[in-house]
């Protein structure tokens, strides 16, 4: 039997127990091979890249790709990503053995191409040198990295949709207009999907010595709670210069997306309505959400009764505090890909660099409050009438933090986002209502920290924040 034949059959239980599967649970009704192409015909081991076709009870279909190594020489080290044994060759997970990565950063190198599998380098790009071995990071949760020393890792998406990927595109936008706030792109691995173009991996400099911003907030709150009698700004490992440093960041990057591919307008009619689809579906799923539905409404029609067009372009789509990177040098905007749940049509919509400013609002206040949880349970501060000091000190370092940001955008950008309060707030109520329905499906003992937030800019309404 061939390898399209008998891999499904090794990857049914294997398959929904990865990660980066991003319908866990969801009762799977087959598993086909899409695609197959064989790019080591000759050696040990062999290699194929294989696209399965993953169908569900309701009929919908995923795509995912593996890298697929066959070798008659069964090594320790790759065990843990070994599915099985076909016509007396181990079959695993190719990225895990040194000589495939190897022969991937060269086939990116020399821009070859195999049965419509192009492996395409960045023209001037600087790739790790020949002979470097690839190591798997362990860091992500639905993609895989390759990295080649401290010059270059590949980032495989294992979910493959049909069109290119806003990743990959928003790299070349940026490289093309020289971006020092992106790691820059070195090459990408490309195809087809149902015969459209698709984005099956892409390269890029390696961000060596770097910290994520997430890891970095969170020491910060937990360095102010540990203390028991400082303010946000006393502290050792305050954050706000951080977060003003990341605002102007994130600006330039911003000007260099709308630079790069331009700009538009909306309807701010249009925003509003698809924001109202999105809190019926979430309110009819989240009991816990009704008291606030009133206010938030409120909010969306003012936003719809504005008559001056919301100005738009690319934009991340999925901006917090993981994803960016500070390194020696200074911040790095990383994954361009959007909200995974989202479709990609609306993935690569232009919108209001607002919607970017607002997730990055949200995740300060995820950062302060999760962090607060380790010290106090949930279940007290949560409670709108709960008032420790705790609790006031994690929101604190929120407000300083957010002010912060937008301080640090306003410098780069020319015009401070509070000064487009109404929209703002109406941003931030749309994502906080996004963030209640995935904690609640995904990580329920999470959902009070997008609530908090709810009732926080609810209660604002009336004020400057929404007029």
């Amino acid at each position: 039997m061939s390898l399209a034949e008998e891999l499904p059959t090794l990857l049914s239980e294997w398959l929904p127990q990865q990660r980066w599967f991003a319908a866990k649970g969801r009762p799977v009704r087959s598993l086909a091979v899409a695609q197959s192409t064989s790019l080591l015909a000759e050696s040990d081991p062999l290699l194929d890249h294989v696209l399965l076709a993953v169908t569900f009870d309701d009929s919908s279909v995923h795509h995912y790709q593996l890298l697929v190594a066959r070798s008659g020489t069964a090594r320790g080290d790759l065990e843990h990503v070994t599915f099985g044994v076909i016509d007396g060759l181990a079959v695993y997970d190719a990225l895990w053995d040194t000589r495939v990565t190897e022969w991937l950063l060269e086939a990116i190198r020399a821009g070859t191409t195999v049965s419509g599998l192009r492996f395409v380098p960045e023209p001037g790009a600087v790739l790790a040198d020949a002979g470097t071995p690839g190591r798997v990071l362990g860091v992500e949760q639905s993609n895989t990295s390759v990295s080649w020393g401290e010059r270059s890792i590949l980032k495989l998406f294992r979910r493959v949709l049909p069109g290119v990927n806003p990743d990959l595109e928003l790299h070349r936008a940026l490289r093309s207009v020289g971006s020092n706030e992106v790691a820059a792109l070195q090459g990408a691995i490309e195809g087809t999907v149902d015969d459209e173009p698709a984005t099956f991996a892409m390269l890029q400099d390696f961000a060596a010595n770097s910290a994520d911003g997430w890891s970095m907030a969170l020491a910060s709150v937990r360095d102010l709670l540990a203390e028991g009698d400082l303010r946000a700004d006393e502290v050792g490992g305050d954050f706000a210069g951080e977060a003003s440093r990341l605002g102007e960041t994130v600006a330039i990057v911003h000007d260099e997306l709308r630079r790069s591919l331009g700009g538009g307008e909306h309807n701010p009619g249009e925003l509003a309505a698809a924001w109202h689809v999105r809190l019926n579906v979430v309110a009819e799923e989240v009991p816990a959400l009704a008291e606030y539905v009133p206010a938030i409404r409120s909010v969306f029609d003012a936003v719809a009764g504005l008559t001056t067009p919301v100005a738009t372009q690319r934009v991340h789509g999925d901006l917090h505090l993981g994803q960016t990177l500070r390194t020696p040098y200074g911040w790095l905007v990383i994954d361009f890909e959007g909200e995974p749940a989202t479709a990609l049509i609306d993935r690569v919509r232009p919108d209001s660099a607002l919607r970017d400013v607002a997730g990055m609002l949200r995740s300060f206040d995820y950062a302060a409050f999760h962090q607060l949880s380790q010290w106090e349970p949930m279940s007290e501060w949560a409670d709108p009438d709960h008032d420790s000091q705790m609790a006031w000190r994690a929101n604190e370092w929120a407000e300083r933090n957010r002010a912060a940001f937008c301080d640090g955008y306003a410098i780069r950008a020319g015009v401070d986002p509070r000064e487009q309060s109404l929209l703002l707030s109406a941003f931030e109520l749309d994502k906080a209502v996004y963030e209640v329905l995935y904690e609640t499906r995904s990580r329920p003992t999470w959902a009070p920290i997008p609530l908090a937030s709810i009732r926080r800019l609810t209660s604002e309404s009336g004020s400057d924040a929404v007029r």
